[in-house]
């Protein structure tokens, strides 16, 4: 997570100036590579070490893929439906690798979640070398913004590891802080950098567009709230309901029935017909429902009636507002910043989600704790925890909603021309 989440901007960025099949192509090798070293590891460093190596790999993939789709796609139609199948297969992709990670840690060993990655990238490089049209970017021109490369790639790196570490034990919590305070300062210092740069890394005119700042604030909260809800949901239907593994997997497989129905077969059309705007606030809207749904689950819940609502909820929700925001994430951007923004918006996601489970889980076991120690029993304490967590995450969806009415634009002319609303959007800017 931590090379992941500190390289996409990064990588996104280098798509755009040299090429984004030429770092796709580079980043699934690496990433394969790291997969079969994950498989072979005998140590845990050398386990550690792969898997950082993994986390680049997937951070030059993963960063420059809506880049890609935004200009192999130029018809609006086309673009749509791509961006809803990148969508639900970006998420289904978790869902499905939880239940496959489990089904051959089980029958086989764990070297073997690690060993399945082979094939599969051989056959996605052999694919994208076939179908992947050749791009030469746009260059370096008066040279690389290596400080302010070094400078965002550090304080991501930093502020990753400042809020995944409290979970590893007191000695790094304790340091969570300091940590977390040079990667602000880092951050800062790269915003002064690329204000004052001839040849910027990452422009920072591509924040003047309302809908690309309003997209990656409401990404970033949307996915602290889900990471949240289906980690400590997992842990509900565990702890509380006794369910195993591969039973946690099959609970959550309506979340990625139903949202790979809409995302396939519907976004497109709802937002061809509606707009991007209007198709992500329902979708936001069902995704709190959920929520709160999940929040009065009771100790004894039944599935039927008390889980299987609340994933047809968030699976509908999802369905919607994901492939609908991706939309608005590249509406106000140019084919030149395609990459940096295809990165911001992954860069976004990766941050909220670590972001969203830390204070997601710390609160709930914190609440949780207190109840047990006041005499009540561990279930009833795990429940009420839970509860308070899926209620946070109701608010942060709320807050998406408040963000979606307020900060994006309707904007028809650039959900229309998607990859050519830059101007559009700037003249929206007050």
């Amino acid at each position: 997570m931590i090379a992941f989440g500190g390289l996409l901007l990064l990588a996104g960025r280098l798509g755009d100036l040299i090429g984004r099949r030429t770092v796709f192509l580079a980043g699934l090798a690496v990433f394969t590579i790291a997969s079969l070293l994950c498989g072979m590891a005998q140590t845990q460093w050398m386990l550690v070490g792969a898997r950082f190596l993994q986390g680049v790999g997937g951070a030059m993939t993963s960063a420059v893929i809506l880049g890609m789709i935004v200009t192999m796609f130029p018809e609006p139609r086309g673009q749509a439906k791509a961006i809803g199948v990148y969508a639900f297969v970006a998420s289904a992709g978790g869902s499905v690798g939880l239940l496959a990670g489990g089904v051959l840690t089980e029958s086989i060993n764990w070297h073997w979640i690690f060993f399945i990655n082979l094939p599969i990238g051989v056959a996605t490089a052999v694919w994208g070398v076939r179908l992947l049209e050749r791009d030469r970017g746009i260059g370096f021109r008066q040279g690389a913004d290596i400080p302010g490369a070094a400078l965002i790639t550090a304080a991501l790196m930093l502020g990753v590891y400042a809020i995944v570490s409290p979970a590893s034990g007191p000695a790094y919590a304790a340091r969570a802080p300091w940590v977390g305070g040079l990667a602000i300062a880092l951050f800062l210092a790269f915003l002064a950098r690329e204000a004052t740069a001839k040849s910027p890394l990452i422009p920072l005119r591509i924040f003047r567009s309302r809908n690309i700042s309003g997209a990656n604030v409401i990404q970033a909260l949307s996915v602290a709230g889900m990471f949240g809800v289906f980690f400590l949901g997992s842990l509900y239907l565990q702890r509380v309901l006794g369910y195993d593994p591969l039973e946690i997997g099959l609970a959550f497989m309506p979340v990625t029935i139903v949202m790979g129905l809409l995302s396939i077969r519907y976004s497109e059309r709802l937002v061809m017909r509606f707009g991007a705007r209007r198709t992500l606030i329902p979708g936001l809207v069902l995704m709190m429902a959920g929520m709160i749904g999940f929040a009065f689950a009771p100790v004894d819940g039944d599935y039927v009636l008390h889980v299987l609502p609340v994933m047809i909820f968030l699976g509908t929700g999802a369905g919607l507002s994901f492939p609908a925001l991706m939309n608005l994430a590249m509406s106000g951007t140019s084919s030149d910043d395609a990459g940096l923004a295809s990165g911001l918006i992954n860069t976004t996601a990766q941050v909220g989600g670590a972001l969203g489970l830390a204070v997601l889980a710390v609160f709930a076991a914190a609440h949780s704790d207190r109840l047990i120690r006041g005499g009540q029993s561990e279930a009833g304490a795990l429940t009420s925890g839970y509860h308070l967590a899926f209620g946070i995450g109701a608010i942060l969806i709320a807050a998406c909603i408040v963000v979606g009415l307020t900060v994006m634009r309707p904007a028809p002319a650039a959900a229309e021309e998607p990859t050519m609303g830059a101007e559009r959007e700037l003249t929206h800017v007050g």
